[in-house]
């Protein structure tokens, strides 16, 4: 889909602007039922349910939902492949077709994740329980907060849209870091593994969804850090050293403690 075939067209500008709209939606619909689905609530399908079959190919079924999630995230987040797609659509939705194809992905995984339902271990006290439950709803407001504190629209692909809609140059990238961000690099990333893994039952299938979900971000993190120094250069090495990358450092300065 080219949305850009004439520079400046008013029909191109406004399909690329209710294109990115849809994606968008679609991405917070799929981001609403991702946390249904975690946190077995308000939604027709979550995490332990449907129908039970053998561990083994339950197994192999959901780690190839979750790898095609790795992969697809991972290969349309590098720079070549956002220079090979921009010779097919416009530079402008570009992140809202990122997006897209993310939702989608999810979307995908709801659907055919397979439950394993053995449970490896519940918090029976009330107030245990409450307080992991509470920690997954934390984990969200921190995923939401990182995502304004930055520029929530630039980051799912609606700002580039609207800024070509009505004819605005492209903003220059700069390296934002306001509060979140002067604790932690990736407080998105932290968020999420927040929600991954708090829950009061922990089943083999959502112990399975964690760990493959948490290390794809530890493997995507770093190929984002190197794109991040390839942009900002030594700005973004100083950022590294001062800075932990998902945990806050108790030090500072190259004495700080790796995260």
């Amino acid at each position: 889909m080219n949305l850009n075939p004439i520079p400046g067209r008013l029909p191109a500008r406004l399909a690329g602007l209710v294109y990115s709209l849809f994606s968008y939606g679609l991405f917070l619909l799929s981001v609403l039922y991702l946390i249904g689905f975690l946190g077995r609530v308000a939604v027709p399908k979550h995490i332990d349910d449907g129908m039970v079959i053998d561990d083994w190919l339950a197994a192999l079924i959901n780690l190839s939902l979750l790898l095609l999630f790795a992969v697809q995230h991972t290969v349309m987040a590098r720079k070549g492949f956002k220079a090979w797609i921009t010779r097919y659509i416009s530079t402008s939705v570009e992140r809202s077709t990122y997006v897209l194809l993310s939702s989608l992905v999810l979307i995908l995984i709801f659907w055919l994740w397979q439950p394993m339902p053995s449970h490896l271990w519940t918090l029976d006290g009330a107030l245990t329980s409450r307080l992991s439950n509470t920690v997954f709803w934390l984990g969200w407001g921190l995923i939401l907060i990182a995502t304004f504190q930055i520029s929530h629209f630039e980051l799912f692909g609606l700002r580039q849209a609207i800024d070509r809609f009505q004819n605005t140059a492209p903003r220059a990238p700069t390296l934002k870091t306001p509060t979140l961000y002067k604790l932690v690099r990736h407080p998105l990333y932290l968020g999420f593994l927040i929600v991954f893994w708090a829950t009061p039952d922990m089943s083999a299938g959502r112990l399975l969804f964690a760990l493959g979900m948490s290390i794809y971000l530890f493997i995507g993190v770093r190929f984002e850090e190197r794109d991040l120094v390839d942009l900002f250069g030594e700005e973004y090495r100083r950022y590294q050293k001062k800075v932990g990358m998902v945990l806050p450092r108790l030090g500072s300065g190259e004495r700080g403690k790796k995260t």
